[in-house]
């Protein structure tokens, strides 16, 4: 008889580690990744809510370069806002239980395990015109975009009127025109 080794020759960490793939982690009170190492501690909304959330802002406003980092951070006013005022804490968790419930019946997972961005997409335009999109859409503008970090990776060198206006600060240097 044959004597096979079974036990594992790579650890569940090692694996992980080696596929470059960043992985969350939900905890009662936080979400974590593995993803540039960054995490987000949840006070009002349930953490799941709070993942929920960062994915729907990858959905919504899509650039490949802004680390989930990012998206965590210009969600995090939501759980802000969830802890002053039920009612959004309400629209909130109401909100993502809807989008994982129409998730569920289209795709047999919640939002955030749908493997597609175009499938995740589409169900976000099928509420697109409700006030549960309509409020994160509205808060992630200002949430992502007034972020100095995001300005350095889209190039943008902030406002000029501080530094004496854009005329004398290489506004006509433009060679290509």
């Amino acid at each position: 008889m044959r004597i096979i080794d079974k036990t594992p020759k790579v650890s569940r960490r090692r694996f992980l580690a080696s596929t470059g793939a960043a992985t969350v982690i939900v905890t009662s009170g936080a979400i974590m990744s593995s993803d540039r190492a960054w995490g987000l501690t949840v006070k009002n909304l349930e953490p799941e809510t709070m993942r929920t959330l960062v994915q729907m802002a990858r959905d919504i406003y899509p650039h490949d370069r802004f680390s989930d980092a990012i998206y965590a951070g210009a969600v995090k006013g939501y759980d802000d806002q969830a802890g002053k005022k039920p009612n959004v804490k309400d629209m909130l968790e109401d909100g993502v239980t809807a989008l994982n419930e129409m998730a569920q019946s289209k795709h047999g997972s919640n939002y955030v395990d749908v493997g597609w961005e175009i499938d995740r997409v589409a169900l976000l335009r099928a509420i697109e015109n409700g006030k549960f999109f309509q409020t994160i859409r509205g808060g992630l503008v200002t949430g992502i975009y007034n972020n100095p970090d995001v300005w350095n990776l889209l190039g943008y060198e902030g406002e000029s009127a501080s530094k004496g206006g854009y005329l004398e600060r290489g506004f006509d240097d433009i060679a290509w025109l």
